[in-house]
């Protein structure tokens, strides 16, 4: 049984944001400079609240509303470039739609830090001309 131990993987939990800098371009690029910049802020805005209302709707067990929230941080990461944050919050859906609890605490953990890693990403981009 020893050996069993030898084969004992330590996963990463770093991973890297995925913006799609040209989302945010064509954004600018449509409503303009300003009006664009508008947008993207408060669509920062609006994912931050819906990352911290993820937690307290699983925490609180409604299933329901998490699942709703999920289906909102896709479209809003979706609509700004934030491509990782867009397929862990669909797959929140899934493992709701699933009733796998244990998949649904560890994604919802990703989302938590895609989330947030992701944020960090696009502020930091908002800091380069486009």
């Amino acid at each position: 049984m020893e050996a069993a131990v030898d084969q004992v993987a330590r996963l990463s939990l770093a991973e890297p944001a995925s913006v799609d800098p040209d989302r945010l371009a064509q954004l600018y690029e449509r409503f303009g400079a300003q009006r664009g910049e508008d947008l993207v802020c408060r669509a920062m805005e609006e994912l931050a609240f819906r990352l911290g209302q993820a937690g307290r709707l699983y925490e609180a067990g409604d299933r329901l509303e998490l699942r709703r929230c999920a289906g909102i941080l896709a479209a809003l990461a979706d609509e700004i470039g934030m491509t990782a944050l867009r397929r862990v919050a669909e797959s929140v859906a899934f493992c709701i739609d699933s009733a796998d609890a244990v998949a649904l605490s560890a994604v919802l953990a990703r989302m938590a830090r895609v989330g947030e890693r992701s944020l960090y990403a696009i502020w930091d981009l908002q800091d380069l001309t486009i």
